[in-house]
């Protein structure tokens, strides 16, 4: 058995009901944990996917349980496990195993930091490629059958960078989310009628952290807030509402919302 197999945490089979389920990639904190939180509010039944943050997923399946009981699953796996078939095999059976049945995939894992050119490592490529290009279209693939069985969706999380407003030094992460842009209008035309393909395309809608490496002082954050049209630095909550339009709206495919108060309207590329 592989390490990236090993990495699969094996749970109990929860009984299905008739409620609808999404799995959300990387939804233990911030935008997918807002997603989860929203989807379940809305009545569906939800799979946390996480890699790292197994204590913030178990966290909060626990709190989505005690509101409604067999209503929030937890799969921990690193995605990278796309490159092990056995290992993917695995992690799909984990997910129908979770509640029996698949409604909605949303692509939410991602990894996101500069390249400026000159310092770029092949290590860091296929780190952003893996996340943001590679994961979404092969884990779509590999639950498409189930997706198919529900008449289901596929919503990935993009970037308004992702067409036409390149960000200054992250050349590798713009290639990547350029790539699941694409993924989402080619999968819309083959996949259709039975499963929709739509995206998300976030502004400014979670800062960076103030612990971390992209961390924004006072001056650039309301720089930000000043280069958008609505004056204000977007939720979470924004992001969440538009996937749950786009996995309940049925004449609906391959279109890609931007939730960003204005902003790509006014944006040339961004240098921060």
């Amino acid at each position: 058995m592989s390490a990236i197999t090993q990495s699969l945490i094996d749970y109990p089979k929860i009984h299905t009901n008739s409620a609808p389920v999404m799995l959300v990639t990387g939804s233990a904190k911030r935008i997918g944990a807002t997603i989860i939180k929203a989807a379940h509010d809305d009545g569906y039944r939800v799979i946390i996917h996480c890699h790292h943050s197994k204590e913030e997923a178990d966290a909060l399946a626990a709190s989505l349980n005690n509101s409604r009981a067999n209503s929030a699953a937890v799969i921990k796996a690193d995605l990278a496990l796309i490159n092990d078939d056995e290992a993917l095999t695995q992690f799909t059976q984990k997910v129908m195993d979770a509640f029996g049945q698949l409604d909605v995939l949303v692509h939410n894992a991602s990894r996101f930091y500069p390249t400026p050119i000159n310092s770029i490592e092949n290590e860091q490529w296929d780190e952003l490629m893996l996340t943001n290009a590679k994961v979404p279209l092969l884990l779509s693939q590999a639950l498409l059958p189930y997706l198919q069985a529900r008449q289901g969706c596929i919503i990935s999380l993009l970037d308004i960078h992702a067409h036409d407003k390149p960000f200054k030094h992250y050349t590798v992460y713009n290639m990547a989310k350029a790539a699941q842009r694409m993924m989402v209008q080619s999968l819309a035309l083959e996949l259709a009628p039975l499963v929709r393909v739509n995206g998300v395309a976030p502004g400014v809608n979670v800062l960076p952290e103030a612990d971390s490496d992209q961390a924004l002082d006072d001056a650039q954050q309301q720089s930000i807030i000043n280069s958008i049209p609505m004056q204000r630095i977007g939720t979470p909550e924004d992001i969440a509402h538009s996937v749950l339009y786009l996995a309940q709206v049925s004449y609906v495919t391959g279109q890609i919302i931007s939730v960003d108060g204005g902003r790509s309207l006014t944006l040339a590329g961004h240098n921060n």
